[in-house]
């Protein structure tokens, strides 16, 4: 378009000069991001100084930042709570603050706001490097505290981190220096100031700690000591927990400069909340299993934590539970699960409505868990204090929630004292016997089927009798009172675990007895000898005076009598001659013996490589005592000896293509012999198996011979059956009969007859002109050849049929 079409277009024009107009005037009339940021930082600085508690209701009532109230706003965060509005206006004005507040009364908000308003009034940036420091004593309340600030805190332009243990080490080295708020645990913190050279926090401005007791007592003292040290002494100090501590030892060793103590729950009627029902109830220790199953059980549409006193006890619970099924999910939080899984477990709780969370004092400070029904204490817990923590996972911002705490009669009334001590309502309520039923048969059958689980039972078995014997508090845990054996087999346990260190503990208990005692014997006769030896001086100063006195044996009349003899003398002399005492060895042998060296594991291997032992070689031997070697294990080429000698690392391919040439040589000759032996084997056993058969077709004697008693007679039926009958002899028919009778006459085979047998046919047959009458038959002999089945089936066949 031309320059003149575009100045004709009158209608253009005047659209283009507004919109250019409007454009210009919105750019002047917004004024510059640095100049009103200026304006607020300095009207809210002069608000600090009015800050009025009593006229406090809202956030909106606090002098704070517009970035700030955007974000509480977004997250739904308008009216302030009692430890909120005390805390946060003495924080603004810099101000040191111990605050002490119920579980889920808001203290996160109370610290977190002053930490962005404080950055903020000092316009923060990340070339600043680290201003803020929040120290917690959980990952998983690290892991909260920095969810809420990235909530809050969105308008910000602050960089925060999460720095807790389970996480890439290298990820969080390389990014320290750009992180202006870090929220940490005390190890991971002291690790990066020990390692991390990009790690500087000399200008600090805040530190923070959160559940500040627990991070200030033994567990975390070292640590704390070290961390404290690094951190500049100019700075603003912030601390709170629901049980807040006193100890002037622990507050100097954070150089406090006129702190205020913010304490409403010391004002509270009670040091838990009002809207927690609590009660306790005595059980058996071998009951506890049942009592929890049962519970579960009745229910089954509720969120539940149940506390535990040690990791290996929540995940034998866990894992015996959902092999029960009692029909709710069933998670467990511990520490020494995974990072991740540990994150994955804490929100797989706070998203589900109905389900049942094992835990151990991990999730038993800070963590904000919504709408839990019930908090059972299965195990007592330490102290008062542990237990305000762990109850205060319900009833939380206001909601109602209940608490049930599990005592065994020898802990109930310490336990019970304490926490009224601590003005916490607590009652007793009782278990309806009718609702409690065992799963005890179910555990013994899934413990002896699966050998883990077994482990696992007895693994927190022990662990429990040892959280007992280590806790502090005598009054409550007494270890001697516990039965063990019916504890183990409420756990599924047939046989009770050894439990070593306290049967080392009772001895050293009867050791300790018996030398209290022996000390005391020792007294009682050194007291005793001195009095004697008292009596006997003065007896020698008697018998000085005393010429006629002698101290040999008294005799008496009446040697009976112990009233005679019980204060007399009987011997004068009390030394025994040097060469009668017995010889005493020298102190040096005596601890040459003592100092025998006990032979260790270690030891005998050393011993075994250096006298070139194969361990678990197995070596056989022939008749002649020749070693036998298995051709199948060893290398049998000359080649494959040389390369068992080298000592070179690595592999040279080209001998060992060689190597497995010249081998399968070996191998192929080694197949040859087997697939011989084989076929002779096959050949034995077919012998075998004719000759068994032709052995069941005998007649069982003991020489072998074929029993033919069985077969028919071959004579005539007409042949004299009255000279049979009573010579009882078998004859022979008359040969030259043979055309009239051949059909009736039976002849064996040539094959089956013995050359006896045939002389003596011919010579019947020679002599039958002659003699009337044939001769008896000879007793021929049994047929000793080895005859088939077929074969003797035939010859039966052939006899049968000829008659």
């Amino acid at each position: 378009m031309s320059p003149q079409k575009f100045h004709k277009n009158k209608k253009y024009d005047g659209m283009s000069a507004n919109k250019s107009k409007k454009k210009f005037k919105q750019f002047r009339e917004q004024p510059k991001k640095s100049v009103k940021e200026d304006d607020e930082i300095k009207e809210l600085k002069s608000k600090y100084d009015s800050i009025d508690v009593k006229n406090i209701t809202f956030f909106k009532d606090l002098p704070l930042s517009q970035k700030t109230m955007v974000g509480l706003k977004k997250s739904r965060y308008f009216k302030a709570t009692e430890i909120q509005r005390e805390s946060i206006g003495c924080a603004l004005q810099g101000r040191d603050v111990l605050g002490a507040a119920a579980t889920g009364s808001g203290k996160t908000l109370a610290f977190l706001i002053p930490v962005m308003e404080n950055l903020f009034l000092k316009k923060w940036s990340r070339a600043d490097g680290v201003g803020c420091i929040i120290i917690t004593p959980t990952r998983e309340l690290a892991y909260q505290i920095f969810e809420v600030l990235k909530k809050v805190g969105c308008e910000h332009d602050f960089s925060a981190g999460l720095i807790i243990g389970g996480r890439n080490l290298k990820f969080e080295r390389s990014r320290m220096d750009q992180c202006n708020i870090i929220i940490c645990t005390p190890g991971r913190l002291l690790q990066h100031m020990d390692q991390n050279p990009l790690f500087n926090c000399s200008s600090m401005q805040i530190l923070v700690l959160d559940e500040a007791d627990r991070c200030l007592d033994m567990g975390f003292e070292e640590t704390m000591n070290a961390i404290i040290e690094n951190l500049p002494p100019e700075r603003q100090t912030l601390l709170f927990s629901a049980t807040q501590t006193k100890s002037v030892k622990d507050l100097a060793r954070l150089s406090l400069s006129d702190p205020v103590y913010v304490a409403p729950i010391e004002q509270a009627a009670h040091s838990t909340p009002d809207a927690l029902q609590q009660n306790y109830v005595v059980v058996e220790l071998e009951e506890k299993v049942t009592m929890l199953w049962s519970f579960i059980k009745n229910h089954l549409k509720q969120k539940i934590i149940v506390f535990l006193s040690s990791c290996k006890q929540v995940k034998y619970m866990y894992e015996i539970l959902c092999k029960l099924r009692p029909g709710t999910s069933i998670i467990a939080l511990y520490g020494t699960l995974h990072q991740d899984r540990r994150m994955a477990i804490y929100n797989e709780f706070c998203r589900k409505s109905k389900v049942v969370l094992l835990a151990t004092d991990v999730a038993s400070r800070g963590l904000d868990f919504p709408i839990v029904n019930w908090v059972i204490q299965l195990d007592c817990p330490e102290d008062a204090t542990a237990y305000i923590h762990r109850a205060g996972r319900t009833a939380r911002h206001k909601a109602k929630g209940e608490s049930l705490l599990v005592l065994l009669p020898s802990e109930e009334a310490a336990m019970v004292e304490e926490l009224k001590s601590r003005k916490i309502p607590i009652n007793k309520i009782a278990i309806d016997p009718k609702k409690m039923f065992t799963p005890r048969a179910k555990m013994e059958a899934f413990l002896a089927a699966n050998q883990e689980l077994k482990e696992s039972a007895q693994r927190a078995f022990l662990a429990y009798i040892k959280s007992v014997f280590l806790m502090k508090n005598k009054k409550i845990f007494n270890v001697d009172k516990l039965d063990t054996d019916a504890y183990a087999r409420s756990l599924g346990l047939v046989v009770v675990p050894r439990i070593r260190f306290l049967a080392k503990l009772r001895k050293n208990r009867e050791k300790n007895r018996e030398k209290q005692l022996s000390q005391n014997n020792d007294k009682c006769e050194e007291s005793d000898a001195d009095e004697s030896d008292s009596d006997i001086n003065a007896s020698r100063v008697e018998a000085e005076n005393d010429d006629n006195l002698n101290f040999h044996v008294h005799s008496s009349d009446d040697e009976d009598n112990d009233d005679n003899g019980f204060l007399t003398i009987k011997r004068s002399d009390h030394e025994i001659p040097i060469d009668q005492l017995p010889k005493v060895p020298p102190i040096e042998e005596v601890k040459s013996k003592a100092k025998v060296k006990t032979v260790t594991k270690a030891a005998i291997a050393k011993r075994v490589v250096k006298r070139n032992i194969v361990a678990n070689k197995k070596v056989q031997y022939d008749d002649d005592g020749c070693v036998i070697v298995d051709t199948a294990k060893e290398l049998q080429s000359e080649l494959g000896k040389e390369y068992e000698n080298v000592t070179e690392g690595g592999i040279d391919i080209e001998k060992a293509k060689n190597l497995l040439r010249e081998e399968d040589k070996f191998d192929k000759i080694r197949f040859r012999q087997m697939v011989k032996a084989k076929h002779k084997e096959a050949k034995r056993k077919s012998k075998v198996e004719n000759e068994e058969q032709v052995d069941d077709f005998g007649s069982g004697d003991e020489s072998g011979e074929i029993d033919l008693s069985w077969l028919p007679d071959y004579r005539p039926l007409d042949a004299g059956s009255d000279d049979e009958s009573n010579s009882g002899t078998r004859q022979v028919v008359n040969s030259s009969d043979e055309s009239d009778d051949s059909d009736k006459i039976h002849k064996p085979p040539k094959r089956l007859t013995t050359k006896e047998d045939d002389d003596c046919s011919e010579s019947s047959s020679d002599n039958s002109d002659l003699d009337d009458e044939p001769p008896p038959l000879k007793k021929t002999k049994k047929l000793t050849s080895k005859l088939s089945i077929d074969e003797a089936e035939k010859i039966a066949m052939q006899l049968l049929g000829s008659r």
